[in-house]
C-alpha cells in the first residue's frame, strides 16, 4: 500500500477509536467532530459546546501529513497520538512533533522536520 494511503488510514482509525471512546463518557453533552481533509491532509478531533450563550470548541488532536512523514500539530490526549501510531508500526521517525520547537524536536527520538 501507498505510504500516504497508509498514513491516511491509519490516522482516521486512531483518531475514530479516540472520538467512540470519548462518546461513551456518562453524562456527555458535548458533541464531538471529526474531520478528515484528504485533499490537504488535515485531520482534527474537536468538541464543540454551548455553555450559555458562549461558544467553546476544544481541538483536541491536529494531525497533518507533510513532506511524507506525519505531523502532530497539537495533541492533548493522554497516552498521545505519536504512541497510538508507533503501535500501529510507524516508526518515530516518520512522525514530527510539530506542537514542539524545531529547537526542542532534536532532543527527541522523533524526525525534526
Amino acid at each position: 500500500m501507498d505510504r500516504l494511503v497508509h498514513y491516511r488510514e491509519l490516522i482516521k482509525q486512531v483518531l475514530t477509536e479516540y472520538d467512540n471512546f470519548g462518546c461513551q463518557a456518562p453524562n456527555k453533552k458535548r458533541e464531538t467532530c471529526l474531520v478528515f481533509d484528504e485533499t490537504h491532509d488535515h485531520y482534527l478531533w474537536l468538541t464543540v459546546d454551548w455553555e450559555g450563550s458562549k461558544r467553546h470548541k476544544y481541538t483536541h488532536v491536529h494531525i497533518r501529513i507533510k513532506n511524507e512523514k506525519i505531523y502532530i500539530e497539537e495533541d492533548w490526549t493522554e497516552e498521545g497520538i505519536a504512541t497510538e501510531l508507533m503501535g500501529k508500526g510507524v516508526s518515530s521517525s516518520e512522525i514530527v512533533l510539530a506542537f514542539q520547537s524545531p529547537d526542542v524536536r532534536k532532543y527527541t527520538e522523533f524526525a525534526v522536520v
